[in-house]
């Protein structure tokens, strides 16, 4: 009689373990699914929200953008190009200079501590408008105006998103081409949008835990 007792008491613990443990399992499993649920609904949320792009901005030869000038810019390929803007950026301000066979005019705009550019990302173009995107993945715009009749402009554009405007013209030679530069540094996310998903994280983590203990 004690053997059946003993036994019906162990099934039935035994019974309410497996019970509790599914339970548990179940419970841990909907919690899962509900925080994935919600931070691929804030992550979607955050990338899609569109931005309102800025009205379009005019560059001119000479203004509060320009890094500097460069007498001639040939030979005018990419890592030429690369190499004259990089010069410039290495340049004090108002002064000149003579390197790769050009003259380099640096203008007395400070822009802080510039970064080098980079190869890699560049985007050439011949349009006068420009489009920048969100901002944060260009630094620097290069531009030839016709060949050895003018010269090439270089502004710092790490500041300006959107579309911008260039001069189809310059000293009355007409836009050759023109290179868009980066740095190289990957943008960051959204400081709000950050704090935003790791605080939903960590109340959905102490929602959790009370709930897989009730």
């Amino acid at each position: 009689m004690c053997f059946a007792n003993a036994t019906s008491t162990a099934q039935s613990l035994l019974f309410y373990s497996v019970v509790k443990s599914n339970t548990l399992t179940n419970k841990f499993a909907l919690v899962s699914v509900a925080v994935c649920a919600l931070m691929l609904g804030l992550g979607h949320n955050a990338s899609a929200t569109p931005h309102a792009m800025p009205p379009s901005i005019s560059l001119a030869i000479g203004d509060g953008h320009e890094l500097g000038f460069v007498n001639f810019g040939i030979p005018s390929g990419d890592a030429d190009r690369l190499n004259y803007v990089n010069h410039l950026i290495g340049m004090a301000l108002g002064s000149e200079d003579d390197a790769f066979g050009q003259h380099f005019t640096r203008s007395n705009n400070a822009f802080g501590q510039l970064p080098q550019a980079v190869l890699a990302g560049h985007v050439n173009g011949t349009s006068t408008s420009i489009n920048l995107g969100a901002g944060g993945l260009y630094t620097y715009l290069f531009a030839k105006y016709d060949g050895p009749n003018y010269g090439s402009e270089v502004w710092y554009v790490g500041d300006l998103s959107g579309i911008i405007e260039i001069p189809a013209t310059a000293g009355g030679y007409g836009l050759s081409g023109w290179t868009l530069f980066g740095t190289g540094v990957p943008g960051v996310p959204d400081g709000g949008i950050t704090a935003m998903l790791l605080g939903t994280a960590l109340g959905a983590l102490g929602l959790a835990r009370r709930f897989l203990l009730s």
